[in-house]
């Protein structure tokens, strides 16, 4: 088991920037955020989705379907990574979750890990998700 690590300066200002984009709510802030060899974990999806497009398909998604309602309830930072605990509603269901983030020497993001809680919440953001993520395909290639 890894002991805790102390914030850094890095960390700090990497939280800062995610922070930003969050209370913006734009997602053209994400990609500077995010390293190309970036990953995002899903509680949805068992399979890690891989790459810095894909990661920011993911978060884009998230920020619509978690929506204006989402808040940081408390935070955890080390060295080179972040446990931030949230709160939202989804579909009139409200959602407990934690975002695992790590960063790079640069400050972007490497890794992000979502988990969410209660199940029946979970359903409801597995749905409203792939809903999104279909709805972001379609506009993005309209035949």
């Amino acid at each position: 088991m890894s002991r805790p690590t102390e914030a850094t300066p890095m960390s700090e200002a990497a939280l800062a920037r995610w922070h930003a984009v969050v209370e913006s709510r734009d997602p053209a802030g994400l990609r500077d955020l995010i390293a190309e060899e970036a990953v995002f974990r899903s509680p949805a999806v068992h399979t890690p989705q891989e790459g810095r497009e894909t990661v920011v398909g993911y978060l884009t998604a998230a920020f619509t379907v978690l929506g204006p309602g989402l808040a940081y309830e408390r935070e955890w930072l080390g060295a080179d990574s972040a446990v931030l605990q949230f709160r939202t509603e989804v579909g009139g269901l409200q959602v407990s979750g934690v975002d695992m983030i790590t960063w790079d020497t640069e400050g972007r993001i490497v890794d992000f890990t979502v988990m969410v809680r209660p199940a029946k919440a979970l359903q409801a953001v597995i749905e409203h998700m792939g809903a999104e993520l279909l709805r972001m395909l379609e506009a993005a290639d309209p035949r």
